[in-house]
């Protein structure tokens, strides 16, 4: 077929094969964010998306020839919302710059860039590489961690990324298939696996700034309150006495990171409020009962909360969750 008459082919509903590059650069900046797309040679440009997506997470298989994608901060001014891209390089290479780092990507090799801030990736050659994006809400890092990891090299045959590439590789592989509750736990254990990986990379770079024991004692603090989330007499206190550290220093902890005590265990509470929200599994449940489980007892203060911090109620949000489940599916 002409590539001149045909630019897109839609190979199926979830794969798009294109030939013409300006309909590559409508393509990339419809399916991710605003972005700004470049290449030395258009004429000879070929290019194969592959997406699924799950809730607010997308997961996409890209094939490509040579060409330049820029986040500027004009285009950030157009979408303020602001979600995490995990890539894997599965052929080729690539290069990855943001927050005044670069890191070149090899076969097996993973990084992660912020779309709330400019970054740029160049590649040289064909390449294939599987991008997860998702909202920050969806990754249990504080802010000013994650922004220490953008554009750095997470080396695909070492530590436990070694087992996690594979993973993800198998996850791309069998797209058509993450459907229904099973599709949605599946993705959500990638991205749990992905934080794993960056609380590992967290550990290295730590260590070598010589701030293991703080990085150590933070994730000590975050997992009690994970673990005790159901509890609705959780306090600070509790936490700083489970940990053998003051509530004062417990306190200034998380000043460090931007948030308080108080407004890290609710954000914890609605993410795992969400996520059951969005649970087939548990669509008996009413929406309160799912809310005392993760430690709100009042469920008017619960609608409230979740209202405010994800734009509609919780009832509605399962409704729509689930009806778009059902389009997925069908």
């Amino acid at each position: 077929m002409d590539s001149t008459v045909a630019a897109a082919e839609q190979a199926s509903s979830d794969t798009i094969a294109v030939h013409d590059f300006d309909e590559w650069r409508r393509i990339v900046s419809s399916s991710f964010v605003p972005l700004e797309v470049t290449s030395d040679d258009a004429e000879a440009f070929r290019g194969r998306m592959k997406s699924r997506a799950i809730g607010e997470i997308l997961i996409t298989e890209i094939s490509a020839t040579s060409h330049q994608v820029h986040r500027t901060p004009s285009l950030i001014a157009q979408n303020d919302k602001k979600y995490i891209k995990m890539s894997l390089q599965m052929a080729g290479t690539g290069l990855l710059m943001q927050d005044g780092r670069q890191a070149i990507l090899g076969p097996g090799d993973i990084a992660i860039y912020d779309t709330s801030r400019p970054y740029t990736l160049e590649f040289h050659g064909d390449f294939r590489s599987l991008v997860v994006m998702f909202p920050h809400s969806h990754i249990d890092l504080p802010v000013d961690s994650l922004s220490r990891l953008t554009a750095t090299r997470i080396v695909g045959d070492e530590g436990i990324a070694r087992l996690v590439g594979p993973f993800l590789v198998h996850l791309a592989r069998n797209m058509d298939r993450l459907v229904g509750h099973s599709g949605i736990r599946l993705v959500h254990n990638a991205i749990d696996l992905v934080t794993t990986v960056l609380y590992s990379q967290l550990d290295s770079a730590e260590g070598e700034a010589n701030n293991s024991h703080r990085a150590s004692l933070l994730r000590e603090v975050h997992a009690y309150i994970d673990t005790h989330l159901s509890d609705p007499e959780l306090s600070p206190r509790d936490i700083a006495a489970a940990t053998f550290i003051s509530t004062r220093h417990l306190h200034g902890i998380f000043k460090e990171q931007g948030v308080t005590v108080s407004a890290w265990i609710r954000s914890r509470r609605l993410e795992h409020c969400r996520r059951d929200l969005t649970d087939p599994l548990l669509d008996s449940k009413p929406v309160s009962a799912i809310a005392a489980r993760w430690g709100f007892t009042d469920a008017s203060h619960f609608s409230r909360l979740f209202r405010s911090t994800f734009g509609e109620a919780p009832t509605r949000f399962r409704v729509e969750s689930r009806a778009e489940l059902q389009r997925e599916s069908a």
